[in-house]
């Protein structure tokens, strides 16, 4: 190899170094680039996810807050109608013996004495018009002649043998009971028939 040559060879060395220096660093920067890139698409993914979990609990707690409201509208509004209907249970109470005086007047009434037949006819005419007012605030009358003995509305007060009835089948109201709004306020006080080898069961 002439000298010529070898300067040649020479001069050219450095300038490849060089080269490889500076693809290094070019690499060196695009990993720095793209690892910023990738921690910075990390932070953004956790903070996503922490934005969807805070998003799910504050929806939950909205849900929550929703159903516990309406629990509470349901109960204001069915304690309103249960004091709605039996809010007169007292002074129904108290209006049921009227109710049995007149009706004990028209039981012991001669009704065939025309002297005091259009008394008769008065109070027959206040006891309907009396039943026909509590009706209107959801009272009922319980009158159970001829049916089945029912504990849940009828006191047994005696029982009699019978051989042409069913038994426990309700032979004498000897006093009315009324319900309001479903609700018993007093029992029928009844007589029920029974077999005439066998009793009834008044606690059935």
């Amino acid at each position: 190899m002439s000298n010529e040559e070898q300067a040649q060879k020479d001069e050219a060395q450095p300038i490849n170094e060089e080269a490889t220096d500076n693809h290094v660093e070019e690499v060196e920067e695009v990993v720095e680039e793209l690892s910023a890139e990738q921690t910075r698409i990390l932070e953004l993914e956790a903070a996503l996810a922490a934005s969807e979990a805070t998003l799910a609990a504050q929806k939950d707690s909205v849900m929550r807050a929703i159903a516990d409201a309406d629990n509470v509208r349901k109960r204001a509004e069915g304690e309103v109608d249960k004091a709605r209907k039996f809010a007169l249970e007292k002074f129904a109470s108290e209006l049921l013996p009227v109710a049995d005086n007149l009706e004990r007047a028209l039981q012991v009434a001669d009704k065939e004495n025309e002297a005091i037949k259009p008394v008769v006819e008065g109070v027959e005419i206040t006891l309907k018009s009396f039943v026909s007012s509590i009706e209107k605030f959801g009272m009922k009358v319980i009158d159970p002649q001829g049916e089945s003995f029912n504990p849940e509305q009828h006191q047994a007060m005696s029982m009699q043998e019978n051989a042409e009835l069913p038994a426990n089948t309700v032979m004498a109201v000897m006093q009315k009971g009324y319900e309001l709004n479903g609700r018993l306020l007093r029992p029928a006080m009844v007589m029920v028939s029974r077999a005439p080898e066998g009793g009834v069961d008044t606690q059935a």
